[in-house]
């Protein structure tokens, strides 16, 4: 453990005569990863009448799959160029659902399907988007089936696709849908972490063991998992989230595990049982929480260095406390690091 916080601080110092020259030259630092992208030409060119676009899928034998974006987003342009691109994956959003894209902070109106009045923004805040892009799965009584919140790639956009087109969701929720389509791997083991906390997880009890809790940060993966493998190597691996990571409690779960844990709550739980009560269906998945034990904000899609940095920084700091939107955050940090004089890449 002192070895890696002793690595982290070396890399640290080792860029600061770079720093501190732009901070007295005053230099600006450059930005980059931002990208436009165009929607697809069959896109639903919809009113924003909610209650009259799910009668309208209905009608068709669809269902309406309203899509959040904002512009200049790498998930955006991941999940349109990437996703959407593929043929058979464009075959069946336009065979079953009819896509509707809304700019998170855009001024045109919406009738929401309980006939409420909004802007692109405001019904983006009602809802609470957190990242773009949110996606909202519709039944045809405009209830929401399903929700992602990020950019998940294409084999677990797939599955969600296969689950609302099918009409899943009157058998299984989606993680128990997810179990049934992929069964859990039988064998493997998580990738390790040195400042991972050990056993037993007793999170309710922190501040005892370890003095003045600090925040609590919960990893849920799964055995032979790619993306957990890829967030480990270039995420949890980058020297700046690790000094970041020094203030937190760090747990990490098998999603599929009976292993036994007190939640931060103070029940008595499983890994799989709480990651089922959490609704956890990606992995990996971040779940944080205040030094209360009250959930602050979760990560339950792919997200790079960037983004999983200012993550933990908005915990870390409090911003929570004064800035509720996660995007306004985002961009008042970027437009911070900037000014001094460092580099941002959002898809980095």
């Amino acid at each position: 453990m002192t070895r890696l916080i002793g690595l982290a601080l070396t890399l640290l110092l080792y860029a600061m005569p770079t720093y501190s020259q732009a901070l007295q030259e005053g230099v600006r630092g450059s930005y980059s990863g931002a990208v436009e992208s165009v929607h697809p030409d069959w896109f639903k060119q919809s009113f924003l009448v909610f209650e009259e676009d799910v009668q309208e899928a209905t009608a068709a034998g669809k269902r309406v799959l309203i899509y959040v974006y904002q512009n200049g987003c790498p998930y955006c342009d991941a999940l349109i160029n990437h996703n959407m691109a593929q043929r058979d994956i464009e075959t069946k959003l336009r065979q079953h659902f009819d896509v509707i894209a809304l700019n998170m902070w855009g001024d045109r109106s919406i009738e929401s399907v309980t006939g409420q009045s909004f802007t692109e923004k405001t019904f983006a805040r009602a809802i609470g988007v957190t990242y773009t892009p949110t996606l909202l799965f519709l039944s045809e009584s405009g209830q929401v089936i399903l929700r992602l919140n990020g950019y998940v790639p294409p084999r677990q956009f797939r599955l969600a696709l296969d689950y609302v087109a099918g009409h899943k969701e009157q058998e299984y929720s989606f993680q128990d849908y997810l179990a049934s389509v992929q069964p859990p791997p039988g064998s493997g083991e998580l990738r390790t972490e040195p400042y991972f906390m050990t056993p037993p997880y007793r999170l309710a009890e922190r501040a005892r063991e370890t003095g003045p809790a600090r925040p609590l940060l919960v990893l849920f993966e799964q055995q032979q998992c790619p993306d957990c493998e890829q967030f480990h190597e270039h995420v949890l691996g980058a020297a700046e989230t690790r000094v970041l990571l020094e203030q937190f409690d760090v747990v990490q779960l098998d999603m599929w595990a009976d292993t036994p844990l007190q939640t931060p709550s103070g029940e008595a739980s499983t890994a799989r049982q709480w990651a089922r009560s959490l609704a956890i269906a990606y992995a990996p998945s971040l779940v944080l929480f205040d030094h209360q034990g009250q959930e602050v904000i979760r990560a339950d899609a792919q997200f790079k260095r960037f983004h999983t940095q200012s993550i933990l920084d908005y915990v870390i700091s409090g911003a929570y406390h004064n800035e509720p939107e996660f995007q306004r955050y985002l961009q008042a940090r970027a437009e911070r690091l900037l000014e001094q004089g460092v580099n941002v890449d959002i898809w980095h």
